[in-house]
């Protein structure tokens, strides 16, 4: 308890972005799995004035190098398809990564199906009736992997490292020591790398991508690439998001939440075990440790007890995602456009018995999770097989 207060005492500064939930205890007994979609009919928060939106006018022009994500130009109307998909009515394809571009088509007043051929942390490349164009995330639901067998349900980004900082440590916009940063991490800061490319980390900072300076990290681990951990200390799946900092009581109020609710997540399941997010990190009251955050109830902008604790289910949804051996049994996005802070339609927002993130140890073996926060802007989760020595 000591530890938080002194956090809440130090650091005012968090993410602007804020849950859309209504925190309650209640929860759904249904144990069956769901059919995981990218993106549902839920109310869009584009209205709540406190979530920041990641738009092609954020984006600040990079001095350096980014990571080189496939365009149009390297597919074809015979390349291969990842999936296939549902394209809402009324959806427009672009030449560009930007709904300023030209259009090269228009979806009529009913949803269509649609070959997805790559995605990004924001948008595709979809191909539909012999046409290529960039289509945003939020607009395709009923993805499907076209091979199951080669290729890993939509949404799941296999992180391929874990590292601690070892130097106070930007977050850059490219890999360039003159760009600006996103973040700046303090020493001892855990962390999953998604690639490395030339000497730089790259990770996901929530809809794009950040560069971190592989000098400035220690303890490379690699994170095994199936099942079975490559060393006891091996991590089988693992994932980090990241949040703003912003010098505001309520936003270091919500970095206090995120704290308690890795404390109270971060145990051990064993085979066949359910494990219930509203239930653990719940109750969302005072006397658990949660302070006054932002909220959204009931489609307003308000605060309430817990606020950010959508972000600790959101990072270890992504986290259970790549673990074919873990069912999901529950879990909604926080609206049409989900979470900013993650890449599209990957979030699990948390608080009522609607909002619930349940999943279940579906393997022979038990599964540890292990949380990581140090209050300077990054939420890492590790699963680890709890049977290994």
């Amino acid at each position: 308890m000591m530890k938080r207060v002194l956090a809440f005492m130090m650091l005012l500064c968090l993410l602007a972005t804020m849950p859309i939930v209504s925190f309650a205890e209640d929860v759904d007994d249904e144990e069956q799995p769901v059919t995981l979609q990218p993106d549902e009919a839920y109310e869009t928060d584009e209205t709540d004035p406190m979530v920041v939106r990641w738009s092609d006018n954020e984006l600040p022009t990079p001095l350096g190098p980014q990571y080189p994500d496939l365009t149009l130009k390297d597919f074809n109307k015979k390349s291969e398809a990842l999936y296939t998909c549902k394209m809402k009515a009324n959806t427009s394809g672009y030449t560009e990564r930007s709904i300023e571009a030209s259009r090269v088509f228009r979806v009529g007043g009913d949803s269509v199906t649609a070959e997805v051929l790559y995605v990004d942390p924001l948008w595709i490349i979809a191909r539909w009736k012999g046409e290529l164009a960039y289509v945003k995330r939020h607009r395709i639901f009923d993805v499907v992997p076209v091979n199951a067998e080669t290729t890993p349900p939509y949404g799941v980004q296999k992180h391929q490292y874990v590292a601690t900082t070892c130097a106070e440590t930007e977050v850059r916009v490219s890999m360039s020591h003159e760009d600006k940063y996103w973040v700046k991490l303090t020493p001892g800061t855990t962390l999953t790398i998604w690639k490395i490319i030339d000497g730089w980390a790259v990770v996901n900072y929530w809809r794009g991508y950040g560069y971190i300076d592989i000098n400035d990290l220690t303890g490379l681990t690699p994170v095994s690439p199936t099942d079975e951990a490559l060393y006891p200390d091996t991590p089988i799946a693992a994932y980090t998001s990241y949040y703003k900092m912003e010098n505001t009581e309520k936003n270091a109020n919500r970095l206090v939440n995120i704290d308690v609710g890795i404390q109270r997540m971060s145990v051990t399941l064993q085979p066949g075990e359910i494990y219930d997010c509203n239930k653990q990190m719940g109750p969302y009251k005072p006397d658990i440790g949660y302070l006054i955050a932002g909220t959204l109830s009931d489609g307003a902008s308000t605060s309430g007890y817990g606020g950010g604790t959508c972000q600790v289910s959101s990072t270890i949804y992504n986290a259970l995602l790549q673990l074919p051996g873990v069912t999901i049994l529950q879990r909604r996005a926080h609206g049409e456009n989900a979470a900013p802070y993650l890449p599209h339609g990957v979030d699990a927002a948390v608080g009522s018995d609607a909002l619930n993130l349940r999943f279940r140890n579906d393997y022979d073996f038990p599964i540890r999770l292990e949380g990581h926060t140090n209050y300077d802007g990054a939420l890492c989760w590790l699963i680890y097989r709890a049977d290994i020595e």
